[in-house]
């Protein structure tokens, strides 16, 4: 697994499951312990810190229920809630497109996005690059802002309200390396003059 596909998996991880989860457990103890910092390629050392001072399971829980589970929640997860007339069967066939096994039911959530994201960077296809900057600039960039100021205005824990916070940052990164991927590989197919 490369930096873009860790970034995406982890981040994609806490929007996607709720921190008692079996999978979310071992991730928060290891940002709770400092050992997540010295594997994050991004340069967020004070936001992860923030984060290390605000583990608390039972908080966090609470707070990931209220933010996106209740009914009725304060911050809806789902892409479909901010971009008017976009089905979610676009983000379906989009990724059916490039094989990724999907279940039944809506697919359009943030978490599950980074971790198509993540799942596009594994597979390394040969249109990885292009895949990726499709699903950052159709399906993600265009509500992200909304959903993360929703998060950080909504979040009662600064674990959440920091969450986003990087999040924010680590996507204009990761969107800002994949163009620079994309213009590295026309240079290279360009023929020589």
């Amino acid at each position: 697994m490369n930096e873009f596909s860790l970034v995406c998996r982890l981040l994609g991880t806490l929007f996607n499951r709720a921190p008692d989860d079996a999978v979310v457990t071992p991730l928060l103890t290891m940002i709770e312990q400092g050992k997540l910092k010295p594997h994050w390629p991004l340069n967020q050392d004070a936001l992860l810190e923030r984060m290390q001072q605000n583990v608390d399971i039972s908080a966090l829980t609470a707070d990931y229920h209220a933010l996106f589970i209740e009914q009725g929640g304060a911050v809806s997860p789902w892409r479909s809630s901010y971009v008017e007339n976009e089905a979610e069967d676009a983000v379906r066939v989009f990724l059916q497109q490039r094989g990724m096994p999907l279940k039944e039911g809506a697919v359009d959530h943030f978490g599950a996005l980074l971790l198509a994201a993540s799942w596009l960077e594994d597979q390394a296809a040969e249109d990885e690059n292009a895949a990726q900057l499709a699903l950052f600039d159709e399906f993600l960039l265009p509500w992200s802002d909304r959903f993360l100021g929703k998060v950080e205005s909504h979040a009662t824990t600064a674990f959440y309200r920091t969450l986003a916070l990087l999040t924010r940052e680590a996507l204009d990164a990761l969107r800002e390396d994949l163009v620079e991927e994309e213009g590295d590989e026309d240079v290279q197919e360009s023929p020589e003059a």
